[in-house]
This record gives structure tokens, sequence and C-alpha cells, in this order.
């Protein structure tokens, strides 16, 4: 059974920075994958913010890149996306997300199997 456990919300005054970690048991690092964040705000569609391969092949959503930094260690079996300069447009409650797939991520917009409960960041100003 697979399971997505993230942790690393918080909240933040503008400006500032939040690591978020996904630790992931059940779900095998060695096969070909696609793990990524996404968040949603409530009344809102699900935007998806970030994607990793496992080549470490990367994508981001517009409004992140140069901001954000997703990750991973494989050792660890844990998903990280670093958030810096956080804005106020940046609350929202963030999920990890993953696949198998041999075809890696080809965007932000993709379809996962497997979800996180969410965890919360607030960005104040």
């Amino acid at each position: 059974q697979v399971q997505l456990v993230e942790s690393g919300g918080g909240s933040v005054q503008a400006g500032g920075s939040l690591r978020l970690s996904c630790a992931a048991s059940g779900f095998s690092y060695t096969r070909n994958k696609c793990m990524g964040w996404f968040r949603q705000a409530p009344g809102k569609e699900r935007e998806g913010v970030a994607s990793i391969d496992s080549d470490g092949s990367t994508n981001y959503a517009d409004s992140v890149k140069g901001r954000f930094t997703i990750s991973q260690d494989n050792a660890k079996n844990t998903l990280y996306l670093q958030m810096n300069s956080l804005k106020p447009e940046d609350t929202d409650m963030y999920y990890c997300a993953a696949k198998y797939w041999p075809w890696g991520c080809d965007s932000v917009s993709w379809s996962p199997n497997y979800w996180g409960q969410g965890t919360q960041v607030t960005v104040s100003s």
C-alpha cells in the first residue's frame, strides 16, 4: 500500500521560505516514476506546481519558476519542495503526488495515481 505523507507546511510572512517534505512508503523509487506537488485552495481548481522524474528532469509552473525548487532523495524515499520568496498568492493546501511512469513528467499537469493528505501553507502580507 502506497502512502505519501507531507510535512513542513506552516505560516510565514511574504518573502519568507518553507521546505515541504513528502515521505513515501510502499512506493518504489527504483522504478521509473513521476512525482510532484500540486496545490489547491477552497473553491479553486487544483494546480500543478512542480514535477520531477526518475532522471531528475524537472518542470515548474510559471507562477513559481525561479522561486521554488523540487528535489528528491532516492535513498530516503523523500520528495522535497523548497519554496523561497513566498507570496500571499502561494497560500494553499499543498499535495504530494506520484505515479509509476516510464516516460517522465512532461509538464506539471499530469495525472497521479497516489496522493498525500496535504499540508497547509499560509503566507501573510
